[in-house]
């Protein structure tokens, strides 16, 4: 296996993970904002308030795009699998 083969496993190994957890994050980071700037307004420093709602609409999205990162994560198996059937 040459160097180049290596770091096209590697990006592609990246993008998929990227692929797959990538909109779960967003989702949190955009929760996150929110919440962080309606405490700014309100002055509530709840600490409960940003925990909370965080992990109730990340299980709601993780939830939701399973089929998703399932067939993002098969794909890279399947992708991986040949190349090693093939010999390299």
């Amino acid at each position: 296996m040459t160097g180049a083969e290596l770091i096209d496993i590697a990006r592609d190994g990246l993008i998929t993970y990227a692929r797959a957890a990538g909109p779960l994050m967003i989702i949190i980071l955009l929760v996150g904002v929110l919440i962080s700037f309606l405490q700014a307004v309100t002055q509530i420093q709840e600490q409960t308030l940003t925990f909370v709602p965080k992990m109730v609409l990340a299980g709601l999205t993780l939830f939701f795009l399973l089929p998703y990162i399932g067939d993002a994560l098969s794909g890279y198996m399947a992708r991986l699998a040949s190349r090693i059937a093939q010999g390299g």
